[in-house]
């Protein structure tokens, strides 16, 4: 047992209440697991006009860190706005609007008589950072066009996992408690009704588990968590015999398989973003014009019109800080006085289109998690065990340079796992603590999630997950992980 003035300590260094990251763990699953349509009906897009569409996400995260005045937590914008003398720090101004700018160019182009798209992705650390810094100016601005009726059909939101952590090196037990906490916080800010319209996934990093057993463990997650289709980048699966995905499967609804070491099977819709320098073409709409050149597919008997799928960074980058606000606008006043067939479409109502006419998910191209191929190659997929899985894997290690079982991103050239030792194996211990504490007491009563210490528990074994600890390298950033896991680890000792 930690005293209690340890335990005090460590609640008092969180620096702000808690955010609403558990709880409520029932009510949201009821809520979530419908069947309702979401978009189709507010839709003004029809099947028959479209040749080709286009759905453009804008992906927004900052971190959560242990630098504070006093050492609490505070989200990086904050500390941006902070330490201006820093590096890229006097941008935060800037990263600021852009938070909320969606809120502005949505309404005038609605205004305007446009017909707007956009998908939304902004990570739980920034949202809590924003309400910690007292932005309401930017949270009411997101608001506006999340609860205003008159905006839904024209926006989206994506669930993602709360703390921008990449799955395949998050702890599996673990995967779901992300996914819900993103959901609990969007829920405690925009509401349930909003809730229960995000039916799409935006994994950081774009980050897809390989190895059988989480990727089978993520998308039984997501679907408990009554998410319909998950984004994906384009190599980050293959094709069943191993071979990538052909050029027009990358522009249809793919049906992603995931077998475990059980010889269980599970499925999820996966949307394809396609290869690219991902900042450039969405702040250029770049996905607009590739959709011009794209026409009608054939899909289960029926012709449909394709679907041009990319997300970027909303705020990273001079092309995002300044040249999307001017390009941003361009192709909805374009296609405004056109009839060229070209639609800008979110993700869930353009599968919904597609139901609409008869296709489903049973219809669609079947992709896995690249390089399981030559997993099952070695495995009889109908006799498969943990352990000839898990022998597989090794010999596949052993003889095969380029195997490996760290998932895949939207690059080839970073890894979350390598040289990262000195967070990943706290992070794992930290995890281990947690559920070996408090799992049999949520079991015996739910209504443990309702607790500080849990909550408390829970916040800093998601923190320490937080994607950003294993990218920039050895140094501070490392640091704020070890400091976070320290803090977790007064809480479940």
């Amino acid at each position: 047992m930690i005293s209690t003035s340890s335990s005090t300590s460590e609640l008092a260094q969180i620096g702000a209440e808690i955010p609403s990251i558990c709880g409520r763990e029932a009510e949201i699953n009821a809520a979530v697991n419908h069947t309702e349509l979401v978009f189709l009906p507010t839709s003004n897009l029809h099947l028959q006009d479209m040749s080709a569409g286009f759905a453009c996400a804008l992906h927004m995260h900052q971190p959560t860190i242990p630098a504070g005045a006093q050492g609490e937590l505070i989200g990086h914008l904050q500390f941006m706005f902070e330490h201006q003398g820093e590096g890229d720090n006097h941008n935060a101004g800037v990263f600021a609007w852009c938070y909320a700018r969606m809120g502005e160019f949505i309404p005038d182009l609605v205004a305007q008589g446009c017909n707007p798209r956009i998908m939304l992705d902004y990570s739980g650390n920034l949202l809590w950072g924003l309400q910690q810094m007292g932005r309401n100016d930017v949270i009411d601005h997101l608001k506006k066009i999340t609860c205003d009726r008159q905006y839904q059909p024209y926006v989206e939101w994506l669930g993602t996992m709360w703390s921008h952590a990449v799955v395949p090196s998050t702890p599996t037990p673990d995967i779901k408690l992300q996914i819900q906490a993103w959901q609990h916080h969007f829920a405690k800010l925009f509401g349930m009704d909003a809730l229960k319209r995000v039916k799409g996934f935006s994994p950081p990093e774009m980050h897809l588990p390989n190895h059988p057993d989480v990727l089978y463990a993520y998308i039984k997650a997501l679907k408990e968590c009554g998410y319909r289709w998950l984004m994906v980048q384009e190599h980050s699966v293959e094709q069943l015999d191993g071979a990538s995905l052909t050029q027009d499967n990358k522009y249809l609804p793919n049906r992603l398989v995931a077998r475990n070491s059980q010889g269980e099977t599970i499925s999820i819709t996966a949307l394809i973003k396609t290869q690219g320098s991902d900042t450039k073409l969405v702040a250029q709409m770049q996905p607009y014009y590739e959709a011009k050149s794209r026409g009608k597919q054939q899909l289960a008997g029926k012709s449909i019109p394709c679907l041009v799928t990319q997300i970027a960074d909303g705020e990273n980058g001079g092309v995002m800080m300044n040249e999307f606000p001017r390009d941003f606008p361009r192709p909805w006043h374009e296609m405004k006085g056109q009839n060229s067939g070209v639609f800008g479409c979110n993700g869930t109502e353009y599968l919904e289109l597609l139901e609409s006419i008869g296709i489903t998910e049973a219809d669609y191209p079947v992709c896995q998690g690249v390089q399981q191929h030559k997993i099952w190659q070695l495995v009889n997929p109908e006799q498969a065990d943990i352990k000839s899985v898990e022998n597989a894997i090794v010999a596949l290690k052993a003889t095969d340079h380029k195997f490996h079982m760290d998932g895949a991103s939207w690059t080839d050239n970073l890894s979350w796992v390598q040289g990262y030792e000195n967070v990943l194996e706290p992070m794992q211990q930290l995890s281990v603590l947690f559920h070996q504490k408090f799992d049999a007491l949520v079991v015996a009563d739910p209504a443990v999630t309702t607790r500080s210490d849990y909550q408390a528990a829970l916040l800093y074994n998601l923190l320490v997950q937080t994607s950003c600890f294993r990218y920039w390298g050895q140094g501070t950033w490392t640091e704020y992980a070890r400091e976070l896991y320290r803090r977790g680890l007064a809480l479940v000792s």
